[in-house]
């Protein structure tokens, strides 16, 4: 995503190059097949993702009752749409907090990189990075403005903390002016940024 939000660049690329170096080696020594790695992101691109958790938070935008069970059981009420990829890995505790009027949700993870890849996908390089673990705690709306989203001073700002026991995403709100759609149109408009709170979900175009 386009923001102004800053990193070191280079040790981004550092990381990437290491995890390339590992990956060579773990083939040649014959733990990993040359196309495992690839098989992963398969998965990640077509049965576990971002698409999965935009399809949860339109059913929760038009469903007021189904919104009130994600809240309280994350778990069961995900299970009650069935569909593929949202288990396994990073997806055994998940918790949905819902923005609001009076509440913006932030997600990070301060001591590594949790999160819950069945509903956002693989985590962006920013999310694992120091900078934006130190700085979310410290300074979020700091760090929002950053990414292109101010919050009104009389808006609360709730930063969750994800780890191994609870990984958390944040239901956006509903835009403006989106009463004209239907769920999968509104799952359109719903993106990984939104659901862990650096972006806002834009209004669609007049009907």
């Amino acid at each position: 995503m386009s923001s102004l939000f800053e990193y070191d660049k280079d040790r981004e690329a550092a990381s990437a190059a290491k995890v390339r170096a590992l990956e060579a080696l773990l083939i040649k020594k014959g733990v990993l097949g040359s196309d495992s790695v690839d098989a992963v992101l398969r998965h990640f691109e077509t049965v576990a993702g971002p698409f999965n958790g935009a399809r949860i938070v339109a059913r929760a935008w038009v469903d007021a009752e189904y919104k009130a069970r994600l809240l309280k059981d994350t778990p069961k009420a995900i299970a009650e749409l069935q569909f593929p990829g949202m288990t396994g890995a990073e997806g055994e505790h998940m918790k949905a907090v819902a923005n609001s009027a009076t509440v913006h949700n932030l997600i990070i993870c301060t001591l590594c990189s949790c999160y819950p890849w069945p509903v956002l996908g693989l985590p962006p390089y920013w999310y694992k990075d120091p900078v934006f673990r130190s700085r979310g705690v410290r300074e979020p709306r700091a760090v929002l403005r950053e990414f292109g989203v101010t919050i009104p001073e009389g808006k609360e700002v709730k930063v969750w903390d994800s780890s191994a026991q609870i990984r958390w995403f944040v239901i956006p709100e509903r835009p403006a002016h989106s009463e004209h759609l239907n769920e999968e149109q509104l799952a359109a408009l719903v993106t990984p940024e939104a659901m862990m709170g650096v972006a806002l979900v834009p209004s669609p175009p007049p009907a």
